[in-house]
């Protein structure tokens, strides 16, 4: 196995790892960042961005990335492909393996490995996916303003989704496999009580149905009775949850019961000195473009100032 030494390792290469290598290279730490297995993250699956600052028509998602990337670069962070394999964080300086081949060790690590979104597994989803097929409202409602569409979820998470949309849709399907939601009583009362919101119950995603130009209609199962019928819809949200790709950090980071890593408040200082959080992988209430960034920037700076401090010390 190779090996190599770096001061500091950035792991991911969303909104949030980059930032912090544009950050961490203007600060002359030589960063190093590995793409993960999804070079980009979440974005490379958006068509349009309109939200982020500083593209006032809007921007295709991975067209930014690569903007982001080259900025990343011009700065002299060393970009690679590569994904995190095993990391040992019990001992100082932190070892990351990359594609089981190559150890680096590193003074400080920046994790922003991001969570990936929960998908039906239904073929139409990776047909429509950017085109009608959706796991951000937020993101992408927008282009759905007066259109009917459908969400899929039951929990506080699809709630939110159906309750956003419904203020710039005409009409909202939300798809409940069972007969009642997991969502909290004040999430299921603000979805029960607006008037453009319909629930239906026992039912099942059958099939997104569409053409060239996106999505068109989804076809729903009942549960109980085994019928099918078809909505015609532009839009559908997936809303199920989202999985942080925290698995190889299990027995050295601290985090919640879904695995989002746990930082100290007003930080993205993890419980283990030196090794910090940033992005979706440490936030499950905004997931956001700009607030990863916000929390790229952070990690940072709060690496430098952790640096300077060892060197000193």
């Amino acid at each position: 196995m190779t090996q190599e030494n770096v001061d500091v390792l950035i792991l991911g290469s969303g909104p949030a790892g980059y930032t912090a290598a544009v950050y961490a290279s203007r600060a002359n730490l030589n960063p190093v960042l590995y793409q993960g297995g999804q070079p980009g993250g979440q974005l490379t699956i958006t068509n349009d961005v309109e939200n982020f600052p500083g593209y006032p028509e809007g921007v295709n998602g991975p067209e930014m990335m690569m903007d982001f990337q080259n900025q990343a670069q011009r700065f002299g962070t060393d970009v690679r492909t590569g994904l995190a394999t095993q990391v040992d964080f019990s001992s100082y300086p932190y070892k990351v393996v990359i594609d089981g081949q190559h150890e680096i060790t590193a003074k400080s690590v920046i994790i922003s490995t991001g969570a990936s979104a929960k998908w039906l597994g239904l073929p139409s989803e990776d047909k429509y996916n950017g085109r009608g097929v959706s796991a951000c409202a937020v993101c992408d409602g927008f282009f759905y303003r007066g259109q009917d569409v459908a969400v899929v979820g039951a929990g506080d998470t699809a709630c939110e989704e159906a309750t956003y949309l419904s203020k710039l849709c005409n009409k909202v399907y939300m798809l409940v496999r069972r007969d009642e939601m997991r969502a909290s009583k004040i999430m299921q009362a603000r979805v029960m009580n607006t008037k453009n919101i319909e629930v239906f119950w026992d039912t099942e995603t059958d099939e997104i149905l569409g053409d060239e130009n996106g999505v068109n209609a989804v076809r729903i199962k009942n549960k109980k009775n085994g019928e099918t019928r078809e909505i015609p819809v532009t839009g559908f949200f997936v809303a199920i949850g989202h999985k942080p790709n925290s698995d190889i950090f299990k027995g050295y980071l601290d985090m919640d019961e879904a695995g989002y890593l746990l930082t100290k408040p007003d930080s993205t200082a993890t419980n283990i000195e030196g090794v910090f959080a940033a992005g979706d992988i440490q936030d499950k209430n905004y997931r956001q473009a700009v607030t990863a960034a916000g929390t790229g920037c952070m990690a940072a700076l709060e690496a430098e100032r952790y640096l300077a401090e060892k060197e000193l010390a």
